[in-house]
């Protein structure tokens, strides 16, 4: 008799599961994804992209500072670039504490006269709301475009976070770089007008990334902690071997020595210690 009942019980189990998943995702598709909510501070405002033929302002560029403790200043800026002045793409992983799977990936672009502007693609939290991979699943997040100083998205996790920072050179052509470039900002325009859900699996930091490059689907794009060795063995990292790309781009410690530099500053002395370990 145990063993029947054993196997109802758990045909049971399963057909609540099965409920379950199926409620939420009825749920899900019901839900309409809006700019308008009470978002932590962070991320409390869409970015907005004005474009013209030869460059591009953006609004605001996130520029807060930090110490250990937290944020200690909020600045918001508004910057503006010539396409003719993009020299190089820099990809950003930051792994996270606890698992060798997960990591988050984001982008610097690098303008002539040592600037920096960065892109992280972020789930857009509610100002009472945690992250959850499983509720990323759901229509949990809104979808949001940050776009940043280099100073602010890598203090913010070597120095607040106190999370690893690896920054890698992209072996992109001139005009694989402006048309990545291109597609992020019509896409963080496209955000303004037509806001979107975060997802887990499909519109994750990585992922959209890879979306705008064009690259195939890979597993490393859902588990982003191995998207830096996948990026090497496409060739899109350069090196001899993974082991000697990973190591030269772990600029953590060196992060810290800039935590109270000037963006410019940071971006002139980010740039020359990253210059200086790709010099053979």
């Amino acid at each position: 008799m145990v063993g029947p009942m054993s196997a109802g019980a758990a045909m049971r189990r399963a057909a609540i599961i099965v409920l379950a998943l199926a409620t939420a995702a009825l749920a899900a598709c019901a839900t309409t994804a809006r700019n308008d909510r009470q978002w932590l501070p962070y991320l409390a405002h869409t970015a907005q992209v004005a474009r013209a033929p030869d460059g591009f302002a953006v609004s605001p560029v996130i520029d807060w500072s930090y110490d250990a403790e937290g944020p200690t200043a909020q600045t918001r800026t508004l910057a503006a670039f010539s396409f003719a002045d993009l020299r190089n793409v820099w990809f950003v992983l930051e792994p996270q504490p606890g698992s060798n799977l997960a990591a988050h990936t984001f982008l610097l672009f690098e303008f002539s006269g040592d600037r920096l502007l960065g892109l992280t693609i972020e789930a857009r939290r509610e100002a009472d709301e945690g992250y959850s991979v499983w509720r990323g699943l759901w229509n949990a997040y809104e979808l949001s475009y940050v776009w940043a100083s280099a100073r602010d998205l890598l203090t913010r996790r070597a120095v607040y976070l106190r999370h690893e920072t690896f920054v890698y050179p992209l072996a992109l052509s001139q005009e694989q770089k402006l048309t990545l470039l291109s597609r992020l900002l019509e896409r963080t325009r496209a955000l303004e007008e037509t806001p979107r859900f975060y997802n887990t699996l499909f519109s994750n930091c990585t992922n959209e990334l890879a979306k705008a490059t064009s690259l195939p689907w890979h597993h490393s794009f859902v588990f982003t902690g191995a998207s830096d060795n996948h990026l090497f063995r496409r060739g899109l990292i350069p090196g001899a071997s993974f082991e000697d790309a990973h190591a030269r781009a772990d600029v953590t410690d060196f992060i810290r020595t800039l935590n109270d530099e000037p963006a410019h500053a940071f971006d002139a002395a980010l740039l020359g210690e990253l210059r200086r370990r790709e010099t053979p």
